[in-house]
């Protein structure tokens, strides 16, 4: 299987990004740590504050998959709940 980039958007409601940001943090240091995990950096947008976007590249699709099964994952997601004004958007993608 070829590697995949995936990219995730977290939108905090107004005032929680800080939150959003303490919540993630711990996520980040294990993610790189998976063994199928090339990239895992989440960037703030500069244009909304109040966004992050992941930039990730995972080994596979299945990988990836793997990875929102880990407790940590597990762990941020349910943290992240009440903070966020949306669902997050996870894209898959694959260079064309």
């Amino acid at each position: 299987m070829s590697t995949i980039d995936v990219v995730a958007i977290v939108k905090a409601k107004p005032g929680k990004v800080e939150e959003v940001i303490a919540a993630i943090t711990p996520c980040v240091a294990l993610s790189r740590e998976e063994e199928a995990n090339h990239a895992y950096t989440p960037h703030r947008d500069l244009d909304d504050p109040e966004t992050i976007v992941f930039i990730e590249r995972w080994a596979s699709r299945d990988a990836f998959n793997a990875h929102l099964e880990t407790e940590h994952f597990k762990t941020m997601a349910d943290k992240l709940g009440d903070l966020l004004a949306q669902p997050i958007a996870i894209h898959l993608l694959k260079p064309i």
